[in-house]
């Protein structure tokens, strides 16, 4: 039986008599059937599309997870799991079938260890990202995976999905935040490697087939994560210049001047935070006069706020000698530092305020980002004529959140109806950049058929081949990655 068969083959007892047997697995107040119930789980985060599912059921143990997976491997039923519900590629919802449950892991939210010498934590994939940040700061240590959603996305989904944000510079994606899963495979058997080891070279590393996987391979219960130390002061600058190249300059020297003191370096357009100061209108950037583009720049120290502040002011005079940058403020206040980050973190909730947009998260090898930008917003403007481009991003890892709001006056409806031709002309840019069209949010439901024309042949192949070997029904997220 195939992969792509197994999903439709009928299960071996009636719905009522699976959901019978989940609710002895794990209580009956834990197999939610009634709509007012499910809907929230079933309705994607950005409330485009919803689906349908047999049940949302919420297991309180990676034992509990265990025995609802064995019993959706024994009635044939194609289980989604699903974390805060904060992606954006509908990856976390199941389709409209209604064959499916929707396995919510809020509840898996204990934090089970903190070890401060082996700087490395073990929780479980229910626990909400900030929870984890402010347990680690309680052992002045520091665990540097930051992203919007951080109020409610949960580590599970993090590693689900291989999220960035905006340490990737310093840090990595969470991929390289984790030492090991215990994961819940297929066929309900518990795999475990929480062993916290910085070395070990014994065979293939399972743990990366999980992470990032989008649970299509099996479902992430608990993980150890790296800690750091605190830094002591973290410095945040607002630099103003011309271009995305003058960008990747300011950026080669801030690298060269701060070393792995520089954890930060966003980049964002002008209109951009013409929309922030729009739509929130305390938070506007901090200059006389509007400039093209900015660079949010941040420098975690481990000596002392003064000397962070003297590396920046250094910086920032040799960028401003240079023609690099016209103009900069350094954040003098833990406030003031807050509020400039507060213009990078107010574009998306500004962009959904303006109406309908058509979204990319996208990387091209990092020194081909100027040219990237300005090739394709030729190209997508003859697309579409007039189109707003939101373009803002973690610049120092390639990676662009390259966004297209409609023009003035052009209806939401009539503007998402051009999605798909704005994606080809954007996806194709973008591969002829030898970039991604999928950065840090993952395939889902949403890029799965897009990717059919980026990915070689053998790459596909061999992606099929671990699923079939892994998830040979292909009940773990279905319709989902591959």
């Amino acid at each position: 039986m195939t992969a792509t068969s197994a999903a439709s083959a009928a299960p071996t007892a009636s719905p009522e008599t699976f959901l019978q047997a989940c609710r002895a697995a794990i209580s009956a107040g834990y197999v939610l059937t009634e709509d007012a119930d499910t809907v929230g789980y079933l309705t994607d985060q950005r409330g485009r599309y919803t689906g349908k599912a047999l049940a949302v059921l919420k297991p309180g143990s990676t034992e509990e997870v265990a025995a609802i997976v064995k019993l959706c491997h024994q009635h044939l039923v194609p289980i989604v799991p699903q974390g805060g519900n904060t992606g954006l590629v509908l990856g976390s919802v199941p389709d409209t079938k209604g064959n499916a449950v929707l396995l919510s892991l809020t509840r898996l939210n204990r934090i089970r260890t903190v070890d401060p010498v082996n700087n490395t934590m073990t929780v479980e994939a229910g626990c909400i990202l900030q929870n984890i940040q402010q347990a680690a700061a309680a052992e002045q240590r520091l665990f540097p995976l930051s992203l919007a959603a951080e109020g409610s996305c949960t580590i599970g989904g993090n590693l689900s999905t291989n999220a960035g944000g905006t340490g990737v510079l310093r840090y990595g994606n969470t991929r390289e935040l984790c030492l090991g899963v215990e994961v819940v495979t297929a066929q309900g058997d518990v795999m475990s490697s929480l062993r916290g080891l910085r070395k070990d070279n014994t065979g293939y590393d399972l743990r990366d087939l999980f992470i990032g996987a989008e649970g299509t391979l099996g479902i992430i219960t608990a993980a150890v994560i790296k800690l750091f130390p605190q830094p002591k002061a973290q410095v945040t600058a607002l630099a103003a210049l011309r271009t995305p190249d003058h960008a990747l300059r300011l950026l080669s020297l801030a690298q060269a001047r701060c070393g792995a003191t520089l954890t930060g370096f966003e980049l964002m357009s002008d209109f951009c935070l013409q929309l922030v100061a729009k739509h929130f209108p305390p938070h506007r950037a901090p200059f006389d006069k509007p400039h093209a583009q900015y660079v949010l720049l941040e420098l975690s120290d481990s000596e002392s706020e003064a000397h962070a502040a003297d590396i920046f002011e250094a910086v920032i005079g040799e960028a401003l000698e240079q023609e690099l940058i016209d103009d900069a403020v350094i954040a003098t206040s833990i406030a003031q530092s807050k509020s400039l980050w507060q213009l990078r973190e107010h574009i998306s909730m500004a962009q959904a305020h303006e109406g309908k947009n058509i979204k990319h998260d996208i990387s091209v090898p990092i020194s081909r980002i100027g040219e990237f930008i300005r090739v394709t917003d030729v190209l997508v403007q003859e697309t579409s004529p007039g189109c707003r481009m939101v373009t803002f991003g973690h610049l120092g890892d390639g990676n662009l959140h390259y966004n297209v709001s409609p023009p003035e006056g052009v209806k939401d409806t009539d503007f998402i109806a051009q999605q798909e031709k704005i994606n080809r002309t954007v996806h194709d840019s973008v591969d002829k950049f030898g970039g991604s069209i999928s950065a840090e949010h993952g395939l889902g439901a949403l890029k799965r058929e897009e990717i059919l024309r980026y990915k070689s042949p053998v790459e596909l192949q061999l992606m099929r081949t671990i699923k079939q070997a892994l998830d040979p029904h292909s009940l773990m997220n279905p319709g989902k990655v591959i």
